[in-house]
């Protein structure tokens, strides 16, 4: 299933839920703000009940999706070793110092 297709699924089934117990519980003739925070609760354990199977999808693509992100941000390694690391595409001179403290070691490009 599309990644975006997924959340909107898990999105729409927990609000649902949501807004069904809380016309019932308006219908009870509980105050508003109890009631909201009551179906709030019932509906957050109804979904960690019985929406298992559509939270799990939708934190696999969450997890897939950082994955390729990450992926995509990582240089490649020089193919001297030696070489002095050249500042990637898109950083600021900024970054790099914040990088070279971090690494130890000068990543300034003059």
């Amino acid at each position: 299933m599309n990644p975006g297709r997924t959340w909107l699924v898990y999105t729409l089934i927990r609000v649902g839920i949501f807004a069904v117990v809380l016309t019932v519980l308006y219908l009870l003739r509980i105050e508003p703000w109890i009631a909201a925070v009551i179906a709030a609760i019932i509906s957050l354990c109804i979904s960690i009940i019985f929406l298992r199977k559509p939270r799990e999808e939708a934190a696999r693509s969450l997890y897939e999706a950082r994955q390729n992100r990450g992926q995509a941000g990582r240089p490649t390694p020089a193919s001297d070793p030696g070489a002095a690391p050249t500042r990637k595409a898109g950083s600021t001179e900024d970054e790099d110092v914040e990088d070279s403290a971090v690494d130890g070691t000068d990543r300034r490009t003059p």
